[in-house]
């Protein structure tokens, strides 16, 4: 018994010795693999980087290809990629560009596939391809690229020393960069605007209005009297709209939100959620008297953008007195010229408010570029990245190439070309340049050289926006939320919003904003109002700290 005992264990004993051993060997193998792969990944980083010129053209000393992925607008396609300035860096960089272009048409389905997948191409370029969340969600998908920036990029670090908000906007929550943005040249400081029709205040003998009570008397005429002198008093419509009623028309009373946030910036860098303010109770109560006294159109809670627009371009005469946007002819059609852009509206307070952004606004975004983790090559791909933030690029890149749309003068000034016969100037610059999209960097002295029309288009935007560029107030920034904030936040603004809506219109409409206001505080900070505000506060404070 004892002799078959001895022989179990000893055939225990091997078979336990055999087991370490395998898993000994097996260690050593695991090992040697990750060993090896670190060598060729570092192979492979010391290849790249031998290949590299660190400065200068080209880029790269032996060819190489590089895959961009960018969304386009509806069926625009591909031919902005020949770009004369998208060619010339092809040629002088030796870099090789596959261009991959997706219609934003179905790009939802296409993008979650792709994420899904788990394979990128090299670079993507566009703010509309990935938002915060599709990065946040996939950062092992993406490089940060704060070193790569500061090593290879000299450009785009020294955009973000000029302009400290675009290194702010691109900081994501974990204090590093996924993505680099772009800021837009010649863009208006000013939002939508107070435009008046001109003619109707000369038919009536009337001043262009300069205060809220100069504007009630205005409106009250343009409602009672022929203003548009077609004989039938009872057609105009001083004020209207769809679905609601623009909150342009409480800038007077100090609030402006171009973001749509419902969240104004204090001087002392506090925030107000402006629904719940004495400045919004008190224009609430204007509006609703001119809707009382018929000023405001009673179908502007109802009628649709179709509606609307019937009734700014009726084609027998001019019917809306005043309205808020860019310039007339984004509105009016055929009676733009009528139209006129008036300098901001003063409030009861003697001061004049407009929404906007000290930086142009929609200039700044993020996620225009990043840099993926399956790029072989990201050295080579920041610094074929960094060509595009340059003044000279950048017009490129937003307008067209130079020698096509834009003429560059003796005196290094560069003007816009007309668009060829039967094609609108903003179809022209889409279809030949990356517009919108992608990386741009123009600096204050460049800008000095575009000499843009003063009457269409970008110029008249621009020329515009100086009426109220010194009454323009700091927007509640296009902060980056977290993931649990992002999923939080429209949990608590789907009710809240709808139930600040529905209050204003009632409002608006009926009155009784005095005898409902401390109810209507009450429910909104029993639906989260107050929980909403501290992520709105810790999104705004972790935005101003990133330097």
């Amino acid at each position: 018994m004892k002799k078959e005992m001895k022989a179990s264990l000893k055939k225990i004993t091997s078979l336990l010795l055999v087991f370490v051993m395998t898993l000994s060997l097996a260690g050593c193998a695991k090992e040697k693999q990750d060993t090896t792969s670190t060598n060729l990944d570092s192979a492979k980083t010391a290849e790249g980087e031998s290949n590299l010129n660190a400065t200068g053209m080209p880029i790269v000393k032996e060819p190489i290809t590089l895959t961009v992925l960018t969304t386009r607008w509806g069926n625009m396609g591909d031919s902005f990629t020949n770009n004369e300035f998208l060619k010339e860096l092809e040629e002088k960089s030796n870099v090789k560009i596959i261009w991959q272009v997706q219609s934003l048409n179905d790009w939802g389905e296409q993008k979650g596939i792709m994420l899904a997948g788990g394979e990128l191409p090299d670079i993507v370029m566009g703010f509309q391809t990935f938002n915060d969340s599709d990065i946040m969600s996939n950062l092992d998908l993406f490089l940060p690229l704060d070193d790569l920036i500061e090593n290879y990029m000299p450009n785009y670090y020294k955009a973000m020393e000029e302009i400290p908000d675009l290194r702010k906007i691109t900081t994501f929550p974990d204090g590093k960069m996924y993505s680099m943005g772009k800021n837009l040249p010649l863009r208006p400081i000013s939002c939508n605007q107070p435009i008046i029709n001109k003619v109707w205040l000369d038919n009536l003998g009337l001043e262009v209005p300069t205060t809220i009570d100069e504007l009630y008397t205005v409106l009250k005429a343009f409602k009672e009297q022929d203003a548009n002198g077609n004989g039938d008093p009872k057609d105009e419509i001083p004020i209207t709209g769809a679905k609601g009623i623009s909150m342009d028309f409480l800038n007077p009373f100090g609030i402006t939100d171009i973001n749509g946030y419902k969240i104004m910036v204090n001087e002392d860098k506090t925030l107000t959620y402006y629904p719940t303010s004495e400045a919004y109770k008190e224009g609430i109560k204007w509006l609703h008297k001119l809707y009382s006294e018929g000023i405001i159109d009673p179908e502007t809670f109802t009628q649709d953008d179709s509606m609307l627009s019937a009734k700014r371009q009726d084609p027998n005469v001019a019917r809306v007195g005043l309205e808020y946007a860019w310039t007339p002819d984004s509105n009016f059609g055929k009676w733009s010229p009528e139209y006129e852009v008036i300098a901001p509206i003063k409030g009861y307070d003697g001061k004049q408010y407009t929404g906007g952004d000290p930086n142009g606004v929609s200039s700044i975004m993020r996620n225009e570029v990043m840099i993926t983790k399956f790029c072989k090559n990201p050295e080579a791909a920041a610094r074929w990245i960094d060509e595009f933030y340059t003044g000279e690029a950048s017009i490129q890149n937003f307008w067209g190439g130079i020698g096509t749309v834009i003429t560059k003068h003796e005196d290094s000034t560069y003007t816009l070309n007309d668009p060829p016969e039967g094609t609108s100037a903003d179809a022209w610059y889409w279809d030949s340049s990356l517009r919108d999209f992608g990386p741009k960097y123009i600096d204050k002295e460049f800008e000095k050289k575009i000499k843009l029309s003063p009457v269409s288009g970008d110029g008249l935007k621009a020329e515009l926006s100086k009426i109220a560029e010194s009454t323009v107030t700091i927007p509640y920034p296009n902060v980056m939320f977290t993931n649990e904030e992002n999923e939080e936040r429209p949990a608590l603004t789907t009710d809240i919003d709808k139930y600040v809506e529905s209050t204003r219109a009632l409002w608006i409409t009926e009155g009784g904003i005095d005898e409902g206001w401390e109810e209507y505080v009450e429910q909104l900070n029993t639906m989260g109002l107050e929980r909403l505000m501290e992520i709105y506060t810790t999104a705004y404070e972790r935005y101003i700290n990133n330097n």
